[in-house]
């Protein structure tokens, strides 16, 4: 979260990866292809395992509906990625309907903070889930954001509460497709 240069991801559905699939689900929309493993590359244009079924890009960017105060405050609770402890780890790329980009920009973000409180909601489970938002709709990709987040296996559960709570805000009425992909970290996998 803070100000440095674009990092480009790549996630690859495929035999080969860091992460073990435990489960994919279509929450909304189109399914994808069941794949065992997810492998993360990061760059413009890295390779990928042969093979993959599918591979989803996204670039960091600027928070579009971050006020100062609320970023600040992300900042200072957010803990990083790649955490030992942190051994499970979901990737939910969604898709949000035309109706949705439509909207201004005020109006997105009215409906994503000030009645979603999706920031607000947020803060409430850091920083036992790290996360990060990828954009993806100005790269002409099938969805226009990959959400990754990694936590500790205690905090399973507040993670199944977090995306509950979100999954129920006006906000979720603009999601046309969703994807619940949920991982282990293979070098901790059983």
């Amino acid at each position: 979260m803070t100000d440095v240069a674009p990092l480009h991801v790549w996630f690859a559905g495929g035999q080969s990866g860091a992460w073990r699939v435990e489960r994919i689900n279509a929450v909304a929309g189109r399914p994808l292809t069941a794949v065992n493993q997810i492998a993360v590359r990061h760059g413009q244009e890295p390779p990928l395992p042969q093979g993959s079924a599918w591979a989803l890009r996204g670039v960091t960017s600027y928070e579009r509906y971050v006020q100062r105060a609320e970023r600040s405050a992300l900042v200072a609770r957010s803990p990083s990625l790649g955490r030992p402890e942190a051994t499970h780890a979901a990737l939910i790329p969604i898709r949000k309907s035309a109706s949705w980009w439509d909207l201004t920009q005020e109006d997105r973000r009215a409906i994503f903070e000030e009645r979603s409180r999706h920031i607000a909601t947020g803060l409430e489970y850091l920083p036992a889930i790290a996360r990060r938002l990828y954009h993806s709709h100005e790269l002409g990709e099938p969805f226009d954001f990959l959400t990754w987040f990694e936590y500790a296996p205690a905090s399973t559960e507040l993670f199944e509460e977090l995306v509950g709570k979100l999954r129920q805000t006006e906000e979720w009425a603009y999601v046309e497709r969703e994807i619940d992909i949920r991982l282990m970290r293979l070098d901790h996998a059983a």
